[in-house]
């Protein structure tokens, strides 16, 4: 596939990203870019998060997972649909409940304002360094065949595409992101089952026959219970899924400030359920597409498997053997996912920077919060598109890994603030909640190492729950004994 194809695509795809951007950005006012005025139907909602939650990394990195782990994922991927009703029934009413723009006022009221500002720098450095990794991903796959063809640095390659996308969100927010979400929705699940079909005619297969040679093939283990030290067995995974959904999606800015846009907690929980149940489906058709392209490898003289696995669907994509179709929607597909996650970064970047560290809707006129607002969001591009050039010259580890490696250390104390928060009524010495934040993470890397090194066990993604319970217990030494009444947090105007 030639970079004229690859550049079409892109252009087509960011005219269209840009109109509907304009659609939904009209008449907007620094509520619309916060809130998206609460006004967004549950319906639209739900199927932009089944997008929302798939970023360039889900589109190129899981296919190829299935080389070594099978469909081992689709574990940590039924904990996420128990984690959504959890964050249903227990989050969206608690943050419907006191009208909060960010989420993370909540830990104000509780704890105080160290306590809040914790949550708020924790989320800002997960949030950049995950949608960085994540856009990296995107930006490596346009290099090979784009701009390496072309003799363009790689640095450019990263300007210009953080450019377009501080573009089409600078001015609509989170209405804007709804709306490109449910775009990028059905890009990618149009993408993945038109690739499956394709891939299918093109190694001979009917319905059946896929199905068959699918179900016999090595790659499409689901469970493996057989032995605990590993990373994939079925519990680690599971429960990891349930909590890690709960911290990346329940309490994080980025996912809560679409499910906040619906009208009440009631449309927000029936979005939150209906887009868990229909991830599973849709993370379950990328792995099915996985097995298909190790088939079509291995029936390939001349191929191989990759050693870097996250190259497996664009390596068969734009190979000789397969019709152009089919690398235009790897190329749609990818940058679909991409442009979305990184623009709703973005958007919860500038929010909560803007909100939680600088308090600047507390200070002077709407005027004035729109031009920190929008210096804050020019600031939050530049700042991503530095880690990604950072990442790209240190990585050596696969990005879905990486993602979720980052996310147990930075979401650890997140999750433990809410939890020690929610579910008791002790107060704690506030200005030293900066601290806990700051060793959980540090003793959990330390207890990863003595695991690993000392009994041999394999630390999976369990390792949030083990950030988190040092957390708690890092909180539950700063107790100072008598309940405490919380403080009211501020409410949204």
């Amino acid at each position: 596939m030639t970079p004229t194809i690859v550049i079409i695509t892109i252009a087509a795809y960011f005219a269209l990203l840009m109109l509907i951007g304009w659609l939904a950005s009209r008449g907007s006012t620094n509520s619309t870019f916060f809130t998206g005025n609460r006004q967004a139907p549950w319906g639209i909602v739900a199927f932009a998060m089944i997008g929302a939650t798939i970023s360039g990394v889900t589109f190129i990195s899981v296919p190829g997972m299935v080389v070594g782990k099978g469909y081992a994922y689709l574990q940590m991927v039924l904990g996420f649909i128990v984690g959504y009703f959890a964050i249903a029934f227990v989050l969206v009413p608690m943050f419907y409940r006191r009208n909060l723009i960010s989420i993370y006022g909540y830990l104000e009221g509780r704890f105080g304002r160290s306590t809040y500002k914790s949550g708020a720098w924790f989320f800002f450095i997960s949030k950049i360094l995950g949608a960085s990794v994540r856009f990296f991903v995107v930006c490596a796959v346009l290099q090979l065949l784009v701009f390496k063809p072309l003799h363009i640095p790689f640095e450019f390659n990263v300007i210009v595409t953080i450019a377009l996308i501080w573009l089409y969100t600078l001015q609509g927010g989170v209405k804007t992101l709804i709306w490109t979400d449910t775009l990028k929705s059905f890009c990618l699940i149009m993408s993945v089952i038109l690739c499956i079909y394709f891939i299918s005619q093109n190694l001979g297969f009917g319905f059946n026959d896929a199905v068959k040679a699918i179900k016999e093939h090595s790659t499409s283990r689901m469970f493996f219970f057989d032995n605990p030290m590993e990373g994939t067995y079925f519990w680690k995974q599971f429960l990891a899924g349930v909590f890690m959904a709960i911290a990346t999606n329940g309490l994080d800015q980025d996912m809560m400030q679409r499910n906040l846009a619906c009208k009440d907690s009631r449309q927000s929980q029936k979005n939150m359920i209906v887009s868990g149940i229909v991830q599973f489906f849709v993370i379950a058709a990328f792995l099915l597409l996985g097995t298909l392209l190790v088939i079509f490898v291995e029936r390939t003289e001349g191929m191989a498997v990759p050693e870097k696995t996250d190259e497996l669907f664009g390596m068969v994509a734009t190979s000789a053997g397969i019709p152009v179709v089919v690398g235009v929607l790897f190329v749609l597909g990818l940058i679909a996912a991409a442009y979305s996650a990184a623009g709703s970064a973005l958007t919860s970047l500038t929010t909560s920077f803007t909100v939680d560290i600088l308090g600047a809707h507390k200070k002077g006129d709407d005027r004035r919060l729109t031009r920190t607002r929008k210096t804050v969001h020019l600031i939050m591009s530049a700042a991503m598109g530095a880690v990604i050039i950072i990442f790209y010259y240190l990585s050596e580890e696969d990005a879905i890994s990486a993602v979720y490696t980052l996310a147990s250390y930075t979401y650890g104390p997140i999750l433990g603030l809410f939890v020690f928060g929610m579910f008791g009524k002790r107060p704690v010495r506030d200005r030293l909640v900066p601290v806990v934040c700051i060793s959980a993470p540090a003793l959990s890397w330390g207890t990863q190492y003595l695991l690993k090194t000392m009994v041999g066990y394999e630390t999976s993604f369990e390792l949030l729950l083990i950030n988190a319970a040092y957390t708690i217990i890092g909180l539950f030494l700063l107790s100072v004994g008598k309940a405490k009444t919380a403080i009211p947090v501020h409410q949204a105007k």
